[in-house]
């Protein structure tokens, strides 16, 4: 018998905001109720930092303004009926696990934690891309029960995830279409003595501007040489763990090094955002040494990279590429 189930949910801005909150169903006690933690650089930075993009504000905004210490009471008959759905819904049959910890040095915009407690014992389920093959139904029961939409599938449908798009090297796709690009933003900075997230680079495709460290209009050339830095190097698959080998296999020699984040925005302001501590990507050099040719920038700062790890980084980006 289900005794509860504990679902923990984190959304990641840039760096800026972190969203954590823990929904526990509890069927001993015929309740449910939300733990919410915050963390971040406040509304007050939001509101005067002329560089923050706002595709992601009002999601931050709606996830605090929603969730409440409220206790949820909906019956004898709503649980019962929902203990009967979820055990004949399968959830988690034949569902892999994604090994990842609390803290990850390459980290996405979304990642989600499920425990499901019983008289038998426990079982835990972590994804950050490989969804549940029902998990919208699981939310559609949910908001059944509850009223609301508890697993953020509402905000789901915004974030460049596999729920909703399919991930592909040349791009994010929905229903077979290709979403167009609109905006590009990378940030790199040091986290000794503490410094906030800001962009280095900027690349506006609909207003055809690059802004920050460089400064110029983009011409079709530009714009072509960008989408084919962006496919010939895997960036869109950078949210895959096949792509964070080195992560895994060599902690960065400072911990207290540099920081940065990557953020794509395409149309219908669909987001694709990742962020790391002091390690990147197994094809990031790769990229950053390209760039560097082309520009004449250490814009990646590749030069902060430790020998150690930049051989790994070889290794791992020439196993990729050469495929």
């Amino acid at each position: 018998m289900i005794e509860k189930i504990e679902i923990t949910q984190r959304f990641n801005f840039k760096r800026l905001n972190r969203h954590y909150e823990c929904f526990t169903i509890d069927f001993l006690n015929g309740n449910a109720y939300y733990k919410i933690s915050e963390r971040g650089s406040g509304d007050k930075f939001l509101s005067e930092n002329p560089l923050c993009d706002d595709t992601w504000t009002h999601i931050l905004a709606d996830l605090r303004r929603k969730m409440t210490s409220r206790i949820y009471r909906p019956g004898p008959e709503k649980m019962g009926r929902l203990m009967h759905e979820y055990e004949s819904l399968g959830l988690f049959d034949d569902f892999e696990s994604e090994k990842f910890k609390y803290f990850e040095k390459i980290e996405l915009v979304y990642s989600c934690n499920v425990i499901v407690y019983s008289t038998d014992g426990y079982g835990e389920y972590s994804f950050k891309n490989n969804f549940p093959e029902k998990w919208e139904a699981f939310g559609d029961i949910l908001m059944e029960c509850f009223g609301f939409d508890v697993l953020h599938l509402n905000y789901q449908a915004q974030l460049a995830t596999p729920l909703f798009h399919e991930i592909l090297p040349d791009g994010v796709y929905i229903n077979g279409e290709r979403l167009l690009l609109k905006s590009i933003e990378f940030g790199h900075y040091r986290t000794y003595p503490y410094d906030i997230p800001h962009p280095r680079l900027i690349v506006n495709m609909e207003k055809g501007a690059v802004e920050g460290y460089i400064e110029k209009n983009l011409t079709l050339n530009d714009e072509k040489l960008i989408l084919d830095l962006l496919h010939d190097y895997h960036v869109y698959m950078w949210i895959f763990d096949d792509y964070h080998r080195k992560s895994h296999e060599r902690d960065p020699d400072d911990l207290e090094g540099y920081d940065w984040y990557l953020e794509m925005v395409f149309e219908g302001d669909v987001i694709w955002h990742i962020f790391g501590y002091n390690d990147y990507p197994d094809t990031y050099v790769h990229l950053a040494r390209r760039i560097l040719e082309i520009t004449g920038m250490d814009l990646c700062e590749v030069a902060t990279i430790s020998d150690g790890d930049l051989i790994l980084f070889e290794k791992f980006g020439d196993e990729i590429l050469s495929k």
